[in-house]
């Protein structure tokens, strides 16, 4: 088993999204104890922003990019190719603004491109990023699970599966922000959801 954690928050230390991802990590690890595991944290080492300039470079074909160009695209690659060499993505989903941080769609803005990672047939759209599980550890200063008011579940798992993963399994820490005691029960949430996610 491969493993490949992203930490979508924008706080270098002290996230409680990060806390609830290493958790799925960890955990996984006492079951595989052979997986390998890559961290990319996205608060450390962020991720362009899909502006004009690199739309322009990746619309442009390869061989007409300047080095500039080229190297933009380089960096989206690189993603692409981390995602594609792992089986299983823990990704570590802070709630701000009731989205995910930028820092977390600038990676997905970059997983994404047409022709790579998905592609448009006579049947409709196909994900070419099958075979993978994708656990998604979810903090919220409030509660918010299974009301109108998530915005990111639905999101991520309608991205995640546009792109052919649709083995997707949420795992909810919520309440860090009402109290010390709630936030002691987020995380027992957290390991009792990913115990049921593991099966």
């Amino acid at each position: 088993m491969n493993i490949l954690q992203v930490n979508g928050s924008a706080k270098r230390e002290g996230a409680n999204s990060t806390r609830v991802a290493d958790l799925v990590t960890q955990r996984l690890l006492q079951r595989h104890p052979q997986a390998s595991v890559q961290l990319r944290d996205l608060a450390r080492n962020p991720h362009p922003m899909l502006d004009e300039a690199a739309l322009g470079a990746l619309f442009t074909p390869a061989e007409q990019r300047s080095p500039e160009q080229a190297a933009r695209v380089a960096l989206d690659d690189a993603l692409i190719a981390e995602v594609r060499a792992h089986d299983v993505l823990v990704l570590g989903v802070p709630m701000y603004n009731f989205g995910v941080p930028a820092q977390l769609k600038n990676w997905i803005d970059a997983i994404a491109r047409a022709g790579v990672t998905f592609r448009y047939t006579e049947q409709g759209p196909q994900g070419l990023l099958t075979g993978k599980t994708v656990y998604l550890a979810l903090a919220r200063g409030g509660r918010y699970r299974d009301t109108p008011t998530d915005a990111q579940v639905p999101y991520l798992k309608t991205v995640l599966g546009f792109l052919g993963m649709t083995d997707v399994r949420p795992i909810y820490a919520e309440g860090f922000a009402m109290g010390p005691q709630a936030a002691e029960q987020a995380m027992e949430q957290a390991r009792a959801d990913l115990e049921a996610a593991l099966g």
